[in-house]
């Protein structure tokens, strides 16, 4: 990276207090100031200064700045999603398809419901809305040829005498 003029004053200053505490001669004074002067990048720079006690030149803004290990956190990933139950996503179709059946799927609907809600506490897998749309259809389905026959039995006990 290239060093600008501030930089190579900071590296004078660090080589005017080594020639006076005597830590170089008057011929390496010279020299190296001679080079700073000259120097074009901050490498040059810190060669200049670096067997001195202030040691090499300070990094450059914006320079990687060497630091200790510090590890990573683990990466946050998305919690594991349980299977779902395949007997509550039957029971949401025999369910579903009691609409369409005049309610014939509806009693199947109900014990797999059951049966799915039962494994679903069991097991922790997903799928209990499924098994409860099932369970919901399929009671309805059942209550409705419930009626359907108290009706007919109604209507046949009450007839013409």
């Amino acid at each position: 990276m290239r060093a600008a003029h501030a930089d190579r004053e900071r590296t004078v200053d660090v080589l005017k207090a080594a020639y006076a505490e005597g830590r170089i001669t008057a011929d390496e004074y010279e020299h190296r100031l001679t080079s700073a002067h000259q120097a074009a990048t901050y490498g040059q720079l810190s060669v200049l200064v670096a067997d001195l006690p202030s040691g090499p030149m300070v990094a450059p803004f914006g320079a990687p700045i060497p630091a200790t290990f510090m590890p990573l956190p683990p990466p946050l990933l998305p919690p594991p999603v349980p299977p779902r139950n395949g007997l509550a996503t039957a029971s949401a179709i025999l369910g579903s398809l009691t609409l369409f059946t005049g309610g014939l799927t509806g009693l199947p609907a109900v014990i797999t419901g059951h049966i799915a809600r039962s494994q679903i506490r069991r097991t922790k897998e997903d799928g209990d809305g499924l098994a409860i749309l099932g369970l919901v259809f399929g009671w309805l389905s059942i209550a409705g040829w419930a009626l359907f026959f108290l009706l007919v039995v109604m209507m046949a006990s009450s007839g013409p005498h």
